[in-house]
């Protein structure tokens, strides 16, 4: 499924103080349950386990974290634009300040690995990264993913 169709603007969050990873993957839970409707603790246990597995920081200030999950009736993507960039662990070492968060049901797993392939090249261009930056506003990062894509 193109990223574009998963993009929900209440799914969209610009310049969100957080300062840790825990605390990106507990708020990614947070939201994504509700839309979801799923257990805000089973999503943050798979992103978790996920994680432990090697970090999603996928250089450029980038990171997708990422799970499936059995209760998960359809994919849902949660963007989030950073305050101030955070240690992510990133394989390039450096902060990241954008999170493209995918919790995908497990008969979706081809469309996700597609998915993910489209936010890694999303993340290649530093003209989109810095629009996507820029975006003061939920609805102004919203607007930027939407005209991007």
């Amino acid at each position: 499924m193109p990223l574009k169709s998963l993009i929900k603007a209440d799914l969209v969050f610009a310049k969100q103080d957080v300062v840790s990873k825990k605390r990106i993957l507990e708020s990614v839970a947070d939201v994504a349950a509700n839309r979801l409707h799923c257990d805000k603790e089973a999503i943050y246990e798979a992103l978790l386990g996920r994680e432990k597995l090697g970090s999603t920081g996928v250089g450029n200030g980038i990171a997708i974290p990422h799970c499936r999950l059995e209760s998960a009736n359809h994919t849902a993507v949660v963007i989030l634009s950073l305050q101030s960039a955070i240690d992510f662990d990133a394989i390039d070492r450096k902060p990241i300040d954008l999170v493209f968060a995918l919790i995908v049901p497990p008969q979706e797993c081809d469309a996700h690995l597609s998915t993910l392939a489209e936010i890694a090249e999303l993340a290649q261009s530093e003209k989109v990264l810095n629009t996507l930056r820029e975006a003061e506003t939920n609805d102004a990062l919203f607007v930027a993913l939407d005209s991007l894509l």
